[in-house]
């Protein structure tokens, strides 16, 4: 009998962990597309609440042309709309997580569609943190492969 309660009492556990991650999963997620929506809608304050710039924040862009940019961590936070993007749309798939306690680093593959129908193709690395019990972006790096 109690085999049977302890098993049971394992298998409870394992549930809700699992629960947690796959729930912290999803916040994760939906600040990334808060994240490119804002940026395209050039709404700087919703941009700039998705970000939390820490001293060793870095944010890295590779174009598919050979350039590479090191871009100020404080363009995420004090960006002007009109040096943000200018409409469309991105959808982000392919999503990888990996969550350790309060960090937690994402790859996933974006499409962005500008206004003028012309379309972006990237992988994305993205780094996150816990801050104030909420996830927010600390560094990100960008790989733009494909570009019309």
């Amino acid at each position: 009998m109690k085999w049977k309660l302890s098993s049971y009492f394992l298998i409870a556990i394992s549930l809700i962990g699992y629960g947690q991650k796959k729930d912290e999963s999803e916040l994760i997620k939906n600040l990334l597309e808060k994240e490119s929506a804002t940026w395209r809608a050039q709404d700087s304050k919703g941009h700039s609440d998705c970000w939390h710039i820490q001293p060793y924040s870095r944010i890295l862009i590779s174009t598919s042309k050979g350039e590479t940019f090191d871009v100020p961590p404080a363009a995420m936070i004090n960006s002007k709309p009109e040096a943000m993007g200018n409409g469309g749309f991105a959808v982000n798939t392919n999503y990888k997580i990996s969550i350790n306690g309060k960090s937690a680093w994402v790859s996933h593959d974006e499409e962005s569609t500008a206004k003028d129908g012309k379309k972006t193709l990237s992988y994305e690395i993205r780094l996150l943190e816990k801050i104030k019990n909420k996830w927010k972006l600390v560094g990100q790096s960008i790989h733009i492969y494909k570009s019309e």
